[in-house]
């Protein structure tokens, strides 16, 4: 037996070991001939296709809940985009190639736009590619490339995992995931910790590795071979443990347990496993398939059905996060070189603060119509000056408590100025990451750079938490390194007094944090900072 120990970026926590699986490669590129004898009606095998591959993953959508459920809709309404399919059609009647080659390449032309754009756009890529296989074997009568039919507990090995085959997988049959690709932030980390399986990323030559069977250690990052005739291995997966719904360390530290959500399954979801309220709601549901921008009425609406499973609680409203990395078509924003670092988040409201004011108003109405306890919070912050311009903004609306994002090393360096003028501080660890580090998120080449254990990301937050003592201001974290476990314990040791995740991960962070006292959270935060 090859004796090759691989190594990756540990997404979701546990270990487990079992026969290994490969999951489909991509049907490859269908070729440009022949020529179709009657153009027309070739073109008009493709929307049929299209609304085909639609309806599965709609189906697929309906039998799920909260973020796989959101993933799978989304995909579905790319399979479905009127753009996608008229171009394809295109290329066909004018330019005269098959159909299945006509999708490859309109969906590709997509594809690298999205690439270009970058930030939340370039996360689409995949996405778009897995719609296009998809519609490709169905205009081809051919099995769509993906996961195979697990019959047993397997371990999945694959080049990287399009978000509708993570979405769907069961966790009973699949013992954990293994990707060449991706980062600690992509769909299928996100979406493997969701569903409580061992998840390793980034792992170079795991596809080359000669292994009938895979040891999988989702903590560590190691992957390696294992004896397929031993029995299969399952340890150490987060479980649902007793946590009694109020988040505090061993010695009763209060810190606030809360959920992220961008949709009503979300809200539905992180309420039914116990979030003491919302951290991080991601208004941008209401505006991305929009053609106008939506009216106050609308967008009023949209957040309360939100907000109604939390009436009484707590809940931070994200506003617009928005700019040339996901453009909305009453924005038009202009082609920017380098989106990532150009007109995005707060930035865009500075330019169209109309936009702005109406959606700060659906929010306070919202507020009232639901009952919970509104706050705001602007995305993308870089400057005091910005916080200042947004928290006035807010309150003039009728918004009492305004916040903002740390996303920026910029804002984490100024965050005591920041909580001059701002009531609290919420820290995007994603966006942090990947500016601190100059590292594509989406890149599965450079995905350790965005591990959230790093010590240089780490002692950031250390500045942000001692900001926040200092004013005696809450400081939080809501991106997905909340939902480790452990690194919830050295957050609270760093300073942060609340933490949000998704609905998956609220018992398991609970009962973590319950089992040690602040100075233990301290101790484990003093020796990962102190880390190589």
């Amino acid at each position: 037996m090859l004796e090759t120990r691989l190594s990756g970026v540990a997404v979701s926590p546990g270990r487990a070991s079992g026969p290994a699986v490969r999951v489909t490669e991509s049907l490859g590129e269908p070729p440009r001939t022949p020529a179709p004898a009657d153009p027309a009606a070739e073109a008009a095998r493709i929307a049929p296709a299209a609304a085909a591959v639609a309806q599965r993953l709609e189906k697929l959508a309906a039998a799920a809940n909260g973020e796989p459920a959101d993933i799978l809709f989304t995909t579905a309404a790319m399979a479905n985009d009127p753009g996608l399919v008229a171009e394809a059609e295109r290329l066909v009647t004018v330019e005269g190639v098959p159909a299945p080659r006509a999708v490859y390449e309109a969906a590709d032309g997509f594809a690298r736009s999205l690439a270009a754009a970058g930030g939340y756009l370039a996360e689409r890529v995949r996405d778009i590619q897995d719609v296009r296989d998809r519609i490709v074997a169905e205009l081809l009568g051919v099995e769509p490339p993906g996961v195979p039919e697990v019959s047993s507990p397997s371990v999945l090995v694959a080049r990287d995992l399009a978000p509708a085959d993570t979405a769907g997988l069961d966790p009973d049959k699949v013992l954990a995931l293994v990707t060449e690709q991706g980062g600690p932030t992509s769909h299928t980390a996100i979406l493997a910790r969701a569903l409580g399986i061992p998840a390793v990323v980034a792992v170079r030559g795991v596809l080359e590795l000669d292994a009938e069977a895979l040891l999988v250690d989702g903590d560590s990052g190691i992957v390696e071979p294992a004896d397929p005739r031993a029995p299969v291995l399952v340890a150490g997966r987060p479980a649902s443990a007793d946590w009694n719904g109020v988040g505090a360390t061993a010695d009763g530290h209060r810190v606030k347990i809360l959920g992220n959500v961008g949709s009503v399954a979300d809200a539905r979801a992180a309420a039914a496993a116990g979030a003491e309220g919302v951290g991080l709601f991601r208004t941008e549901f209401c505006y991305l398939d929009a053609p106008a921008e939506p009216s106050v009425a609308e967008q009023r609406a949209a957040y309360t059905a939100v907000l109604t499973p939390f009436a009484g609680k707590p809940v931070v409203v994200r506003t617009l996060d928005a700019g040339a990395d996901k453009p909305l078509a009453f924005l038009v924003p202009e082609p920017e070189p380098n989106p990532a670092l150009g007109v995005r988040g707060l930035r865009v409201a500075f330019e169209r603060p109309d936009v702005l004011d109406r959606q700060l108003e659906a929010i306070a109405a919202a507020a009232a119509d639901s009952g919970a306890e509104v706050s705001v919070m602007a995305p993308m912050v870089a400057t005091p000056q910005e916080a200042d311009w947004f928290t006035r903004r807010a309150r003039a609306a009728g918004i009492a408590r305004a916040g903002v994002m740390i996303e920026v090393p910029a804002a984490a360096l100024a965050a005591g100025e920041i909580l001059e003028v701002a009531d609290f501080v919420s820290v995007g660890t994603n966006d942090l990451a990947q500016y601190t580090f100059a590292a594509d998120r989406q890149l599965g080449a450079v995905a350790s750079l965005n591990d959230p254990w790093q010590p240089a990301l780490l002692r950031l937050i250390q500045l942000i938490g001692d900001a926040a003592r200092a004013a005696g201001k809450p400081a939080g974290v809501c991106g997905e390194a909340a939902a480790d476990p452990r690194l919830a314990r050295v957050l609270v040791g760093l300073g942060m007094t609340s933490l949000s995740m998704n609905p998956a991960a609220i018992q398991t962070v609970g009962a973590s944090l319950a089992t040690a006292t602040t100075s233990d959270c301290e101790e484990e935060a003093r020796r990962a900072l102190a880390a190589g």
